[in-house]
């Protein structure tokens, strides 16, 4: 496994390739035994966490009717934005990521499931769960990165372009579902090379659009239409809740990969790589936001994205109960276990946006140059 060294200690140095296969051994106890201990309790938590989620979205829906008035209004695109945030993140991404599979409730199912999003689900589930968990921070793989539109890494080369990537990084943000959906698309890319008349991504490219008319068909004309009188004032808060949700989503997953402190991958450090180097990867290529469960429950639980990663289809309710052993065995294996406030976390991830947009201040070194960390060494 190669580190891309920006620090000029290698933080896997120490580690053997026997340490590494022993810590992999370690994380898979902890899955095995949160998998055999899954039951009603988990499934209970799910169930409560939809039923009150489509409760307060309907809530909302019932009380922007009125939304002419100022407190109807707040009080419903307050109602409205909590609601969707719950959707995306709680609920629709940990669905889709099989989560509840075992459950066999053809409802809350990762192959039936489909969200408040304008990226379709099996789009999503494509360069979400079989990309970007596998190529986790893996720079030219793991699209995530940046979303193909930033500059991540000192040892990328630095373009006048990327002078303008905070700027783009904001765009993306406000607008964060249609560039989730650009993205699974693959849309830069393919437009790059020629294949955007080729028939699969004309097929991907028309399931988006249709996904496209019903979300803007549901939020801004039908419920408006209902709302009569307060027609624009509906638009205006479904407008309003959209934008909370996309901030919102952007902020946490920028948080989970980007800060600093978390480390970025060559792509040849995944080549022959063992289940302990892939748990590795995961735990140095993720960061966590410390907070009340309030916070966890609408961050999706991504609060805990390292155990997210390490154990992607372990139900959310459970992570934070494993934290504690997951950052124990950091502890005990001497490596950095990257956590923080969301305020602090947001701001170090917004700060490397703009440190990356410019030049680097020193010549980074030549590849060849750089330590060669202990996994190579010893010919893991």
């Amino acid at each position: 496994m190669t580190v891309i060294q920006k620090k000029p200690v290698n933080p896997i140095a120490h580690l053997s390739a026997e340490d590494i296969e022993a810590l992999g051994a370690e994380l898979d106890a902890i899955r095995d035994r949160v998998i055999a201990s899954r039951g009603e309790r988990d499934a209970r938590y799910i169930r409560k966490v939809i039923s009150t989620q489509r409760k307060l979205e309907a809530g909302s829906r019932v009380v922007l009717l009125f939304s002419l008035f100022p407190p109807a209004w707040i009080v419903g695109t307050a109602g409205l934005a909590v609601a969707k945030i719950l959707d995306n993140m709680e609920i629709g991404h940990n669905v889709l990521h099989g989560q509840w599979d075992w459950m066999r409730d053809p409802k809350i199912h990762s192959t039936s499931w489909e969200w408040d999003h304008v990226s379709p689900a099996d789009q999503w589930k494509h360069s979400h769960n079989e990309l970007h968990h596998r190529y986790t921070n893996v720079i030219g793989k793991d699209n995530d990165l940046g979303y193909g539109i930033m500059r991540v890494d000192e040892d990328q080369p630095w373009h006048p372009v990327h002078l303008g990537q905070p700027l783009w990084n904001l765009l993306n943000a406000c607008f964060f579902e249609y560039g989730i959906a650009a993205y699974d698309l693959e849309l830069g890319r393919n437009l790059r090379k020629g294949r955007h008349k080729a028939p699969e991504f004309r097929a991907r490219a028309r399931a988006v659009g249709r996904k496209i008319r019903r979300q803007v068909l549901k939020d801004y004309v039908l419920h408006p239409l209902l709302s009569g009188p307060s027609f624009l004032h509906t638009l205006a808060a479904t407008f309003t809740a959209n934008l909370i949700r996309n901030v919102w989503s952007h902020s946490v997953i920028m948080c989970g990969h980007f800060p600093e402190g978390v480390e970025t991958f060559a792509k040849t450090s995944i080549e022959g790589e063992t289940r302990g180097e892939w748990y590795l990867r995961q735990m140095l290529g993720s960061a966590n936001i410390s907070g009340s469960r309030l916070l966890h429950l609408m961050t999706g639980n991504l609060s805990f994205q390292i155990e997210h990663h390490l154990f992607p289809d372990l139900p959310s309710n459970r992570y934070q109960e494993i934290a504690p052993e997951v950052r124990a065995l950091f502890d005990r294996y001497g490596l950095s276990y990257t956590t923080g406030s969301l305020p602090r976390q947001v701001f170090s991830a917004w700060r490397k946006v703009v440190r990356l947009s410019l030049p680097n201040r020193e010549k980074t070194r030549p590849a060849g140059d750089r330590p060669a960390p202990a996994l190579a060494s010893a010919g893991a």
